[in-house]
């Protein structure tokens, strides 16, 4: 029986011994350095569904990310105790799968999936970019935690300097991103050329040396289960803001157009394409939909004979109710926090394992079929009626064109001497490499709050920018 942890997975990027008090294993070591690094507190100013300056109470990407890391850690340690027997001694490390979920975003760019189309854009011909791809790199390149003793690739860079194990938990997507997707339709999922290397040593070192079977997919067991727990943190919590704000209710929720449904099954179906060859159809999401919301508007027949009126006025008494019913859920946290538990403990419970004997560590994590529609639909539902929603897309499109804005004014001949000084000090040693000038520039681009891309912007295009004595 082959161990679902060997010595290799906890070695360090640039070889950095990972031995330290006996009381405290590397990847409580990769937790902390997480925790404290720059990167993971710009989290707090990066948009989830509605911008921060609306309300402190919305979820960002901090909070978001928090949420994903203790779903995940939770359903390790359900997977360890209800496959116990199967397990043997080869326990899923649940602060790994913590670990990864509290870096599964660290790369978005500020204002989201716009924030990165813009930039990918601007990068299409260049290695694009995606968010995915950009937190590996932050991991083992962007953070300013270590170096390599010789540059790699021509990058001294070692980032956050973490465990193997610990980076192959963020590889959602095995694939090198294409040079040049001229006219691409959007991000190409995967890592960027400038951490193949990386990434081949990830896979040398969690899979000890041997080569994966043709047409299989590298995927560690801890990165299918952070990417379960952020589809549940999703699928539930997004959809518990929408709420909040009154952009969706629950009668708004069940009388949603037939157009709206079959959209939310097209989608879902596109996504779950791999998983499952079955048509979501539109009946479905509605089913899906009465079944989580219907039991708010059930009337209370038995107590009829107590209220004439009611009697008397059947129908209007009971749409009367039924709205008070659903505004409710809007108005009453307790209710939407009900709602939230029930459906991840839910879909924490849904998690099936099955164990690769060959290679522990792609031990594949799934939810059952049923749950993972239901979860799907959820998302797409949620994606499909208030992120695509007019209000939301105004601030969304302002995002995109800022974003592409700042991008633009830093390629020019000059632009660099407009960045920090660690940064204009790469974009000159690149010399006349502009692919990697440009890489530079977008790097500093994706790491921007919201906020920080509003001001930046403001110092670059606006009569009321800030002080020139603020640093930048």
């Amino acid at each position: 029986m082959l161990n679902m942890y060997t010595s290799d997975d906890w070695l360090r990027q640039n070889g950095e011994d990972s031995a330290s008090d006996p009381w405290r294993p590397p990847v409580v070591r990769d937790f902390g350095r997480i925790i404290h690094s720059a990167s993971f507190r710009r989290l707090q100013g990066k948009t989830q569904v509605f911008p921060g300056h609306e309300s402190d109470f919305f979820r960002n990407r901090l909070t978001h990310s928090l949420e994903v890391s203790q779903i995940a850690e939770g359903i390790a340690d359900r997977l360890n105790y209800v496959y116990a027997e199967k397990l043997g001694g080869r326990r899923i490390d649940s602060r790994l799968c913590a670990a990864a979920g509290l870096v599964h975003d660290i790369g978005h760019p500020p204002f989201g999936h716009n924030g990165e189309r813009a930039l990918n854009t601007k990068m299409e011909m260049r290695g694009g970019f995606e968010g995915n791809a950009q937190t590996l790199r932050i991991l083992s390149r962007l953070e300013k935690k270590a170096k390599y003793k010789a540059p790699v690739d021509g990058d001294e860079r070692a980032g956050m300097n973490l465990c193997f194990r610990t980076l192959a938990a963020v590889l959602k997507y095995d694939n090198e991103i294409d040079k040049e997707r001229f006219g691409s339709d959007g991000p190409q999922k995967g890592y960027y050329a400038s951490e193949a290397k990386i990434v081949a040593e990830i896979k040398r070192r969690v899979l000890g040396g041997k080569a994966l079977p043709a047409g299989v997919k590298f995927k560690t067991v801890e990165c299918a289960i952070m990417d379960i727990a952020d589809d549940i943190a999703y699928s539930v919590y997004d959809l518990e803001d929408s709420l909040k704000a009154g952009f969706l209710t629950p009668a708004s929720i069940l009388a949603t157009d037939d157009d709206l449904l079959k959209r939310v099954a097209e989608k879902a179906t596109e996504q779950l394409a791999e998983d499952c060859s079955e048509k979501i159809t539109a009946q479905e999401v509605l089913a899906t939909l009465v079944a989580l919301f219907g039991d708010i508007f059930a009337v209370d027949e038995s107590r009829e004979q107590d209220f004439p009126f009611e009697r008397r006025n059947k129908d209007l008494s009971s749409f009367i109710n039924a709205m008070k019913a659903s505004r409710a859920v809007n108005m009453d946290a307790g209710r939407r926090m009900k709602l939230s538990s029930e459906l991840v403990h839910e879909f924490m419970n849904a998690v099936e394992l099955e164990i690769n004997e060959e290679f522990p560590a792609l031990s594949r994590a799934a939810l059952d079929k049923k749950t993972r529609i239901k979860v799907e639909i959820l998302k797409q539902y949620t994606f499909l009626s208030t992120i695509y929603s007019n209000r939301v897309k105004l601030g969304e499109y302002r995002g995109t064109e800022l974003v592409g804005e700042i991008f633009e004014a830093l390629e020019k001949k000059s632009g660099h001497l407009l960045m920090p000084d660690d940064v204009r000090k790469r974009v000159q040693e690149a010399g006349g490499d502009k692919d990697l000038q440009a890489r530079h520039i977008c790097d500093f681009v994706a790491g921007m709050t919201d906020r920080y891309a509003v001001e930046f912007w403001a110092r670059l295009k606006s009569d009321v920018a800030e002080s020139m004595f603020k640093p930048i």
